[in-house]
């Protein structure tokens, strides 16, 4: 046992040495006089100053930290407890903080709680006005600054919180750099674009190509902010044109295609066939518009995935008061949807999916309600809907690429939308957790300990149109009629 719990067990047992010391003391006899009782006495507070020092030196030793404020405010957040505890490596960290600061001094020993998690991380907090020579030999130049070093390898981390230094400790420990390829060259969301705008109801009606279709298109947005999360966990992102390069080049870990606007080439779909084939990742968002050409429908039908015309209408399930931006509460059970909350798609196209040959494990992520229909483009409400029932969105399959002979098993991820991922919608609900979920899978991390990187976004409270009504009944006809039973069976009792 180690750790924190081995910690409080060493506290129960001094506490109990400790109260067992105190009870013998109670019931020791009294010497009678002369020398035995002389002797008796200073025996007695020999082994009591004995007992007490050993005591004291266990507990130093085996310390243990208790957090007793509402706010646990002397606590690590949880993500932090995660990443130390999953230490594997003996990590040095010197934190040069800024003693006057009162953010510096809380880092300090916030750091110091730290180093009680896990032995395998060795703790030293410097001020670097006392210690300049320190900080010259480090090359630090400003104030609360965490050194993380292991193995010949070395991360600085300029922060006061304890889940930025986690996410450094992350970036240290990673066993080799992995690059995450984004694929450019047919309109895709570009990774350098940081622009957001903050979406309310009816501001917004872009149309996917159907009129009449009031969907948030983001056309001049990227996926900047995903990028930039993926760094700071420390993953390497780089830009891919197929048709130059031919081929998904060897150090791309995963590929990424996120909203693609054209056609593919034939030989382009070859090039992610091949990739995949090879025992490739990739994660796929195509929006409603992305026109499929067909080798990538057989690409994709090898597997047994199809995507459908036209966008999923959810009458029960949905953001605010627009059926076409479907909300998800409920997901299959699979690594990338472990621990995801409600997540919302912004225009989204069903996937059809088969059954998978052999070797292939496929399994559907998550579905709209059994209200949802599917709208077809350039149709009307009444006859271009398919009949009402569930409709997968998102699919994940793993195992032997068909027909292919190869030895390394490919991971792939698909959805029918993008838009989720975009910097509008990433910081929201569960999106972004989803979007790195899918990723760590892909990159076959699903075990490591995860982290959701800062990003700034105002506090939200979003709910689906099922989760409004039922409030609203709740709130308005339950407990007023709970009420009004109450005071009516009061009123009868005191009438007779």
């Amino acid at each position: 046992m180690s750790g924190p719990a081995a910690g409080i067990l060493w506290f129960g047992l001094v506490v109990a040495a400790l109260l067992a010391l105190f009870a013998a003391g109670t019931r020791l006899p009294s010497a009678r006089a002369g020398w035995r009782r002389v002797v008796a006495r200073v025996t007695v507070v020999a082994a009591a100053a004995a007992v007490t020092l050993l005591s004291n030196i266990a507990l130093y030793r085996h310390d243990t930290h208790f957090d007793i404020t509402r706010s646990h405010a002397f606590t690590p957040a949880p993500e932090t407890r995660r990443v130390i505890d999953a230490l594997a490596e003996d990590v040095e960290l010197t934190y040069f903080y800024q003693k006057q600061n009162p953010a510096g001094r809380a880092a300090k020993r916030m750091i110091e709680i730290m180093s009680r998690r896990n032995p395998k991380l060795h703790v030293r907090t410097v001020d670097p006005d006392q210690y300049p020579g320190l900080a010259s030999q480090y090359g630090v130049r400003v104030y609360n600054v965490a050194v993380l070093e292991s193995g010949g390898r070395r991360v600085q981390v300029v922060s006061t919180e304890d889940r930025d230094i986690a996410l450094g400790l992350l970036r240290l420990t990673r066993a080799a750099e992995k690059t995450v390829c984004f694929a450019t060259g047919h309109g895709e969301y570009d990774i350098d674009n940081m622009e957001y705008h903050t979406h309310f109801e009816g501001v917004h009606s872009h149309s996917h190509g159907a009129e009449g279709m009031g969907v948030v298109l983001m056309e001049q947005h990227g996926v900047g902010r995903l990028r930039r999360a993926l760094e700071s966990l420390g993953f390497t992102t780089r830009k891919v044109i197929l048709a130059l390069e031919g081929r998904v080049p060897e150090r791309c870990a995963a590929l990424v295609e996120i909203n693609p606007r054209t056609r593919y080439a034939p030989p382009e779909s070859r090039a992610l066939e091949d990739y995949l084939a090879r025992g490739g990742a990739a994660l796929l968002l195509y929006d409603v518009d992305f026109p499929t050409d067909p080798t990538m429908a057989a690409v994709l039908g090898k597997i047994g995935v199809q995507l459908g015309d036209g966008v999923v209408t959810d009458p029960l399930d949905h953001y605010f008061t627009d059926p076409q931006m479907v909300a998800i509460t409920r997901y299959a059970p699979h690594p990338v949807t472990r621990g995801l909350a409600l997540s919302f798609y912004p225009g989204v196209r069903p996937l059809i999916v088969s059954a998978p040959p052999s070797g292939v494990t496929m399994t559907p992520l998550f579905h709209s309600s059994t209200e949802s229909s599917v709208l077809r483009p350039g149709r009307s409400d009444a006859d271009g809907r398919h009949p009402r029932g569930p409709q997968a969105l998102a699919v994940a399959a793993e195992g032997r690429w068909p027909d292919s002979g190869a030895s390394a098993p490919f991971r792939l991820v698909v959805m029918g939308d993008g838009d989720f991922a975009s910097n509008s919608f990433f910081p929201y609900m569960s999106n972004g957790d989803l979007a790195l979920s899918a990723l760590a899978w892909l990159l076959r991390e699903e075990r490591a300990p995860t982290m959701r990187p800062p990003v700034e976004v105002l506090p939200q409270v979003v709910l689906t149109n099922r989760q409004v009504r039922g409030i609203f009944a709740f709130t308005v006809l339950v407990i007023p009629g709970l009420a009004a039973m109450l005071g009516g069976a009061v009123w009868w009792r005191r009438r007779r």
